[in-house]
């Protein structure tokens, strides 16, 4: 389920969503705004808020699952990890109704997932929720930073 969610709101989604207002926009809009847009609302909007209000709610399911910590003291951490990501999710869900939004959101996202990624990266023994966790905030990083730094020539 965990795979199948990060293909569906990293991947699937975003796609979908740029296709979908492309094709219905009466305006010229660019495609890196659309893919800037969408993947900032999906992946740093959506994706963070959800695993923010799970973290919250059920803060087991990231320790042991994501990080295999069964000690029951680090569930208040992975609980204030929820609050955050919940903070940034709400910021990438909002972008998609200001347009003034998406660069700050994308920046907010992009440099979490980044430090998020390296974090994964710099663990020597990695299930496989963890690879996935690596790979897909290793990707969303990328893909933001170009955003980032095209947005801002």
């Amino acid at each position: 389920m965990y795979i199948a969610s990060v293909i569906l709101l990293l991947l699937i989604l975003p796609l979908a969503s740029v296709y979908i207002e492309a094709a219905r926009s009466h305006y010229a809009l660019s495609t890196l705004f659309l893919v800037g847009r969408w993947w900032v609302f999906w992946a740093a909007g959506v994706r963070l808020f959800l695993a923010g209000l799970r973290q919250v709610v059920q803060p087991r399911f990231t320790a042991e699952e994501i990080f295999e910590l069964t000690d029951p003291g680090t569930f208040p951490i992975v609980r204030e990890l929820g609050f955050a990501n919940l903070s940034m999710g709400l910021l990438g869900i909002c972008s998609v109704f200001r347009d003034g939004w998406v660069l700050p959101a994308a920046i907010v996202g992009g440099l979490y997932y980044g430090f998020a990624g390296l974090g994964h990266l710099s663990q020597k023994h990695r299930n496989a929720k963890e690879f996935t966790a690596m790979v897909s905030d290793g990707l969303v990083f990328v893909l933001l930073l170009v955003f980032v730094t095209q947005s801002l020539r």
